[in-house]
């Protein structure tokens, strides 16, 4: 147990419950780099519970008929022309394409080497957050950034280090959801977020100074302007900390949640001496639509793998986000490709297809860049948006399209199917990623995608929204949990099939299948799965 002496409040301290194993946990663990979390969470803890129970207030207004909507007490901000965020350093002008991934090391590796301008590493929905995921991914990260980052694959007897140009790292904290149980405040678990951002700040930023960096995070699951303030003035207590300049630090804020996309120019104002870009998470704001309007039976979306970025109501949220971002000086990040290249022909000329498709749509809607999923997709996705750029690292000078886009269409929900097959895949994906999750593993290839959390999230949630409100599905069946449950067994055993008797005995196929089901007809709808899969977590090996 470490309990680092501090000056903080009588009875104040942080408690790490979980192992300090070696020299690199302690180095990452060190009594300098725990007092300063310690001071961020006496500082920002509160403040961050009172925000997480706002969202809940919200929710209730939306459970009870209310839609989110553009805020009228921040009319002036929206109507004053004259701000702008400041202006973006050099390193940062060039996004155009992006590649994610968890915080394991050889993929660390292989993401900084692949291509991309940018590899945004990923402590939250791209990774499980076992103890040991998120204090091997911080190990990680400052070796990256060190550039002495290398990893040793036995079994192949392959050894892996940086290329001479390295993509640009961009970390990824968790949410303000997520807490972190290895380590109490008080005997309270602290906030994931603020461990994963300081940990990160503390052992890189003078590393990256001396590269002329800042220190670059990608923000997620914001849901209002108090919220990136909250940010804002964890990054100003930060620098004012470590008498650093302001605006070493700088942010990229994902747009990932529907009552998000409504205060993007106040989260932008809350943020300006800071933020350099927000960006289209397409898969988290899917789930978000449907979680914050699920009690609404005329705003069912259909099966989650026919709603595409060429549905309406999510063709104006990537137009939004393009012009509020450039009217204030701001990059417009687009969304995952979460293809995986595929070994036969004709079904990888089906992928390339999907993705020039994809990527194309969002250069023309004016994106400053986009992300995908694979080393293997970065090049496609370049020589897309190459002849839009025109030369220019961004597309800050694009003129967006002067129409209205009202709330209405944001919230317009859209066509597609409700059927058997479907239901039948999505249940089967929740499992293998829940079960991958528990395990340890948050980033999985399942059917040709590259799935996360998030993509497992809209699974559960379109389930549950159909069973609540009782659908008929294409072929006149009526969406019932008990025809849910039947379907959910079955699809178990398919798994078997698929997978082989011997993992499925090694694996926790049965108790995902057990929490699965019970999230999906609880008469209260969990926020986060992640929540409660989260004690399945801690019993893993």
């Amino acid at each position: 147990m470490l309990t680092p002496e501090t000056d903080r409040a009588p009875g104040a301290c942080l408690e790490i419950r979980g192992s300090t194993q070696n020299e690199d946990y302690q180095a990452i663990l060190s009594p300098e780099a725990l007092d300063f979390l310690g001071k961020l969470v006496s500082e920002f803890g509160e403040r961050r519970n009172g925000l997480l129970a706002e969202r809940d207030r919200k929710q209730q207004r939306f459970d009870a008929g209310e839609l989110p909507d553009f805020r009228e007490d921040t009319q002036a901000i929206r109507d004053d022309k004259s701000w702008q965020v400041a202006a973006i350093p050099p390193a940062l002008q060039d996004r155009r394409v992006e590649i994610t991934g968890p915080v394991d090391r050889k993929m660390v590796i292989n993401a900084l080497n692949s291509g991309a301008k940018v590899f945004m590493c990923c402590f939250e929905d791209a990774s499980s957050p076992t103890w040991e995921n998120m204090v091997e991914g911080q190990i990680n990260l400052r070796d990256a950034n060190r550039g002495t980052i290398s990893y040793h694959d036995k079994q192949k007897d392959k050894h892996y280090t940086l290329n001479d140009d390295p993509a640009l790292l961009i970390a990824r904290p968790r949410g303000l959801h997520l807490p972190e149980q290895s380590i109490t405040f008080n005997g309270q678990p602290i906030p994931g977020c603020l461990m994963d951002f300081a940990l990160y700040f503390f052992h890189n930023y003078q590393t990256r100074a001396e590269q002329d960096l800042g220190v670059y995070y990608y923000i997620p699951k914001l849901e209002s302007m108090e919220e990136a303030q909250w940010w804002d003035d964890v990054f100003r207590f930060t620098e004012d900390h470590f008498a650093v300049a302001r605006g070493t630090i700088r942010a990229t804020v994902l747009i990932e949640t529907l009552p998000a996309v409504f205060q993007m120019e106040e989260m932008l104002y809350a943020m300006k001496d800071h933020i350099v870009a927000m960006n289209c998470g397409r898969w988290d704001y899917i789930f978000s639509y449907i979680k914050t309007l699920k009690k609404h039976p005329d705003r069912i979306l259909p099966d989650r793998h026919g709603i595409g970025m060429d549905q309406p109501f999510l063709n104006a949220y990537s137009q939004l986000l393009v012009r509020t971002c450039h009217a204030r000086g701001a990059l417009a990040m687009g969304g995952m490709s979460a293809f995986i290249p595929a070994k036969d022909p004709a079904e990888m000329e089906k992928v390339t297809a999907k993705v020039i498709e994809d990527k194309a749509r969002e250069a023309r809607n004016g994106h400053d860049g986009t992300w995908v999923a694979h080393p293997a997709l970065v090049d496609l996705a370049m020589s897309v948006f190459n002849p839009y750029l025109d030369g220019q690292p961004n597309q800050l000078n694009f003129q967006s399209p002067t129409h209205p886009i009202p709330a209405e269409l944001l919230l317009q929900p859209c066509p597609g199917t409700r059927d058997e097959a479907g239901v039948r895949k999505n249940i089967r994906i929740a499992l293998y990623y829940i079960e991958a999750w528990i395990q340890g593993m948050g980033c999985v290839p399942i059917y040709g995608l590259m799935e996360d959390a998030a993509t497992a999230e809209i699974s559960r949630a379109n389930i549950w929204q159909w069973i609540h409100h009782g659908i008929t599905l294409d072929d006149g069946q009526r969406f019932t949990a008990e025809l849910f449950q039947t379907w959910l067994y079955q699809e178990l055993e398919t798994i078997k099939q698929e997978v082989g008797d011997t993992r499925y005995a090694v694996g926790r196929f049965k108790e995902t299948a057990d929490l699965f089901y019970k999230l999906s007809t609880a008469d209260a709808f969990a926020n986060f799965l992640t929540l409660p899969s989260y004690a399945l977590l801690q019993g893993a090996a």
